[in-house]
């Protein structure tokens, strides 16, 4: 499990050791961040669209990727139908979500195309804060379930 912040720097020492990873979303973001999600005074900055957070997840699934280590991740975030097209455009080819959201993650990933997502991710991975990234995501996701022109390629 990918958990803490260190886990993710040091990724590349790992590869020796284990046959896959699995992003654990909820724990790296409260420690990427340093907010406790329950604490009611800072729990508005808790934010998985935060840029240090993508900065970390891309470094692992590159990783994995480079290794041929099976990536996968769970959490909030895995489960957000927001996050799913930036995770794909960031090269996440395996989701853990609860069974209730299954259906709408299936849909998404039904309706999107791999260049729109890779497409999604470099707009997004210039940007410096959560609220530019979370907002240009929603945007996205709004555009693919309001437009009936949204165009789907077969990437």
């Amino acid at each position: 499990m990918v958990e803490i912040p260190s886990a993710a720097l040091m990724i590349e020492s790992y590869m020796e050791e284990v046959d896959f990873f699995s992003i654990g979303t909820n724990d790296l973001v409260q420690y990427t961040l340093a907010v406790d999600r329950a604490n009611e005074k800072i729990s508005h900055l808790y934010n998985h669209f935060h840029p240090a957070l993508l900065q970390l997840i891309k470094q692992v699934i590159e990783t994995g990727k480079r290794h041929k280590k099976l990536v996968s991740m769970c959490g909030e975030m895995a489960a957000d139908p927001v996050a799913v097209p930036l995770l794909i455009g960031m090269g996440l080819e395996n989701l853990s979500a609860a069974h209730f959201v299954v259906p709408e993650i299936k849909n998404i990933i039904r309706n999107i195309s791999l260049k729109e997502c890779n497409q999604l991710f470099e707009k997004v991975h210039g940007m410096s804060t959560a609220a530019e990234i979370q907002k240009q995501c929603q945007k996205y996701y709004s555009e693919i379930f309001t437009h009936p022109n949204h165009s789907f390629s077969a990437d």
